[in-house]
């Protein structure tokens, strides 16, 4: 008998999936994992490696191998699997066959009676969320990408190494695309309590000269320079993604920069893309609605514009 244990399933169990499952279980976040890939013996791999660490972690976790019918009773389905991102591409260049590979597994872990909450992690990501939850019919809150996430943790972190404080002490938000249109609220942005801009114009000695366009591109292409550097990235949203399951499972009411449908937020309708929401039990409880300047405004719409053109093709 389950008494309130969680269950999260990861779909793909590569680099980005088996992180995310070590991530989760070296945090402690649920009671079990399960790992399911087309590549059974990879997984099941994962599985032994996972298993053979927790003596020494915090609680004992459960991790086991399956299929999309063992996904009915799990809290969330992680869906990490997709191409391998290539230098050179953008990532709504795999939508093809991340397609593919979303037609192939919906339809079966619904079948199995899923009723939880999908995070989406593949990419595109905002287009992917959109197909999960138009094949799924689950409510809209419970279909969510990782989004911006992930983008706003780099944004803080460059604004952070600028400053010279914890990235945590820097409320900022990249918004719209997971991609290259995405667009920064710069008159959102605060440090200590202190606009970003009151920071800027205070400390003209340490920051003349900061280029906020400059910041931006460093954002959208930090995961470029770590693929170009070392083939792909995982680490950084393994840890994203099990942040986001925390908020999920815990009921933490945090806010968080995901990939969900907008139904008049913003002035944008029918379109999944990045925006701060309150991240609990449901899913997305609420979108968080910050006031954007007139150019902030037009820059938000174009990047749900180049969203939109992909997602009409489905």
């Amino acid at each position: 008998m389950r008494m309130n244990a969680s269950k999260v399933s990861v779909i793909g169990a590569g680099l980005v999936g088996s992180s995310t499952a070590f991530s989760l279980l070296t945090q402690g976040v649920c009671d079990e994992i399960l790992l399911v890939d087309i590549n059974q013996e990879r997984a099941h791999g994962e599985m032994m490696d996972l298993r053979d660490g927790i003596d020494y972690l915090g609680r004992n976790v459960k991790v086991s191998v399956g299929d999309y019918k063992d996904c009915g009773d799990a809290d969330i389905v992680v869906i990490t699997a997709g191409p391998p991102p290539k230098e050179g591409q953008t990532r709504l260049d795999s939508l093809d066959l991340s397609k593919k590979i979303i037609d192939s597994l919906v339809g079966p872990i619904m079948d199995a009676g899923f009723s939880g909450v999908f995070l989406i992690i593949s990419n595109p990501v905002d287009i992917i969320a959109q197909y999960v939850w138009k094949l799924s019919g689950l409510p809209k809150n419970q279909v969510l990408g990782t989004g911006t996430a992930l983008d706003s943790a780099r944004l803080k972190a460059l604004i952070g190494e600028l400053v010279g404080i914890d990235p945590r002490s820097v409320h900022a938000y990249a918004l719209g695309e997971h991609g290259d249109s995405q667009t920064v609220p710069w008159s959102r942005v605060t440090v200590g309590g202190k606009t970003f801009a009151e920071v800027l114009r205070d400390n003209p000695g340490r920051f003349e000269g900061v280029d906020l366009d400059k910041l931006v591109h460093d954002t959208v292409k930090a995961g470029w320079e770590i693929l170009r550097r070392k083939g792909t990235t995982y680490y950084g949203i393994a840890t994203t993604a099990t942040g986001i399951i925390k908020c999920i499972l815990h009921d933490e009411n945090r806010i968080i920069p995901v990939s969900t449908l907008l139904e008049g937020e913003y002035g944008e309708h029918g379109v999944f893309c990045g925006v701060p929401a309150i991240i609990g039990r449901s899913g997305v409880k609420e979108i968080v609605q910050v006031p954007l300047t007139e150019q902030e405004q037009a820059k938000f719409h174009a990047s749900t514009d180049v969203i939109r053109s992909y997602v009409k093709d489905l």
